[in-house]
């Protein structure tokens, strides 16, 4: 533990000495599907990929995405609607500390139509900290010195009807926090968002949850008298530049890696994570390094009363092959040392080694991934992109059809279209998305693809079929509708209390070595197996901008699960109203 402790000192003192030599550094923007779609749909209509980031390393940097608008602005080849002047106008704004005093631009396009208001000027003489800008309650921003500081707050109301209750159940929620971002002479920054919680979900989102915890979220406290729930939302990190290729970024927050709806790499299913993560781009190139330290959620991981600790490792690898084309590959680690009275494994922080050979050299069964994603921009218009994950596999059996449970892997296909069929603003998404039994389980919650058992890909686990359709559509400057509808088959495991230590593979918590093997040995897995259930989930959503970042959104949504087994088979209808500010939209669709 001494040792330990001594390296983090090292580590975090060459950190600030190594201040003196950054570089501009930007904060972050926060993961939300709904903003950033916005980027996704200025990067497809300019047909080529910004130069700032990219689009399957997720979050972006703010500067990043300024400079994508100043490209665009610049370039003036890009064919734009009204909505996407208003989209520029709104992302410039959002991260105005980045546009260098240029609220107007050149293009009398620009000026004439993205007027929402967002930009406003002071009246001659009169400086002001407070609303200085739309996009901040307070702020404050020179050479030495640069803070955002808001209010962030989202509350509903709403009806849920499902088939296990004769009545409909009132649905509420009430979250308001702080959210603080900056820089420290334009070489250090820092971020900050901490929100308190509470409400009365769905019956679907309630049960769809490990215990003790809110989807997407970490520690929850349930109330068994109202069936209410509370949680605290909490994500920071520090970050700066040691060189002008290489940013470094430590704290508690989201990674995501994928250009999709979902993700099988790594997504924000999950409760935030502590991690350490170095993203170096060169050219063409960028790597990113992530060291995380996570939670063991699963069976005997409470010691002397704190919850055992689990680690991953990640390296991913992006190429812009052309303009637009682009291709990563993957691998990941994820271990840990209980067993052995151990910490992190020095022997994964090699930022560049093959991690499979590393597992193999210290002998341990850890957990391995090996994957590659991609994306393509097709005629300023669409883009297709996909991912593949092998989690395990024996070669004897991979190619000859056997469906041996080894053939643990997962697939992702899908496709944007914006401006669809001719429709100014009407955007298309269609992914299909397969995960076989077994994949990223092991034999222990130590090693699993999880953290505070929560899947680290997607929602489902494993062992499933989806099938997913998104619409949006900007009406007007200030209306916008979404609408998704997702359906998938996956194969359930029966109910422990009359059929115990079944696994079928959908539930990544389980042993794979409590596998139910009923048919030909460890062969014939196929995906959907055990008790077979059918999703087919609808969401409706208008959002109405009354302001920069505040928002009325009206939600109806359907889902109903068809399965033999009765205790699976669920259908319900939900309403909710809802104002935010400064919060992204909770999608919660699985």
């Amino acid at each position: 533990m001494y040792k330990g402790n001594i390296r983090c000192l090292n580590i975090l003192l060459l950190a600030v000495i190594s201040l003196s030599y950054a570089h501009a550094q930007s904060s972050f923007i926060p993961f939300n599907d709904d903003y950033y779609h916005l980027i996704d749909r200025l990067e497809i209509k300019r047909g080529k990929f910004t130069e700032g980031f990219h689009s399957n390393v997720k979050p972006f940097e703010r500067k990043a995405v300024v400079a994508l608008t100043d490209s665009i602005l610049k370039e003036g080849t890009v064919n734009l609607t009204n909505r996407d002047w208003e989209i520029i106008d709104y992302l410039r704004e959002d991260s105005w500390e980045w546009t260098n005093g240029m609220i107007s631009t050149d293009s009398a396009q620009y000026n004439k139509l993205a007027r929402l208001g967002w930009f406003k000027s002071n009246p001659p003489g009169i400086r002001r900290r407070f609303w200085e800008h739309p996009a901040d309650l307070y702020s404050i921003h020179n050479k030495d010195f640069d803070l955002h500081f808001n209010f962030v707050t989202t509350n509903f109301i709403g009806k849920d009807n499902s088939n296990d209750t004769a009545r409909f159940d009132n649905l509420w929620s009430t979250g308001r926090g702080v959210e603080i971002r900056g820089m420290i002479n334009n070489k250090f920054g820092f971020y900050t968002y901490v929100a308190d919680n509470q409400g009365r979900f769905p019956r679907y989102v309630t049960k769809f949850r490990h215990e003790f915890s809110f989807p997407g979220e970490g520690l929850a406290k349930y109330s068994l008298r109202n069936r209410s729930v509370d949680f605290l939302t909490a994500r920071g990190y520090i970050t700066f530049r040691p060189l002008k290729s290489v940013n470094v970024k430590f704290g508690h927050d989201y990674n995501v890696f994928g250009s999709g709806y979902r993700s099988l790499i790594l997504s924000d299913n999950s409760s935030p994570y502590l991690f350490l993560r170095i993203d170096t781009q060169l050219g063409r190139f960028r790597y990113t390094n992530l060291w995380t330290s996570m939670i063991n959620a699963g069976k005997d991981s409470f010691a002397e009363f704190l919850r055992r600790k689990k680690f991953a490792a990640i390296h991913h690898l992006s190429v812009n092959i052309t303009d637009n084309i682009n291709f990563g590959i993957f691998e990941a680690e994820v271990f840990n040392r209980d067993s052995v009275g151990g910490g992190y494994d020095l022997n994964y922080l090699n930022p560049i080694i093959f991690y499979r050979y590393v597992e193999s050299y210290i002998g341990s069964q850890d957990n391995a991934l090996l994957g590659f994603d991609f994306r393509w921009l097709l005629g300023k218009q669409a883009s297709i992109y996909g991912q593949f994950v092998l989690d395990e596999f024996l070669t004897k059996f991979l190619f000859n059809g056997s469906g041996s449970w080894t053939n643990k892997y997962s697939l992702q296909l899908g496709g944007k279209y914006v401006d669809a069929f001719g429709v100014p603003n009407l955007d298309l998404q269609a992914e299909y998305n397969m995960v076989r039994p077994y994949t990223y389980s092991h034999k222990d919650g130590g090693r699993n693809y999880m953290h505070y058992g929560q899947s680290l890909a997607h929602p489902l686990g494993a062992n499933f079929r989806e099938y997913l359709a998104i619409i949006r559509y900007k009406l007007n400057s200030r209306l916008s509708v979404y609408g998704t509808v997702m359906k998938a088959n996956q194969g359930k495991d029966p109910n422990p209390l009359t059929r115990p230590y079944m696994n079928f593979g959908g539930d990544i918590s389980k042993s794979y070595d409590e596998r139910s093997v009923n048919r030909d040995g460890d062969l014939n897995q196929k995906i959907g197996q055990g008790i077979k259930a059918s999703t087919l989930f609808t969401d409706l959503r208008l959002s109405y901008s009354l302001a920069h970042n505040l928002f009325l959104d009206g939600r109806y949504q359907i889902r109903k699960i068809t399965s033999e087994d009765m205790i699976v088979a669920t259908n319900s209808n939900v309403f909710t109203f809802a104002i935010r500010y400064n919060m992204a939209y909770r999608q919660q669709t699985f």
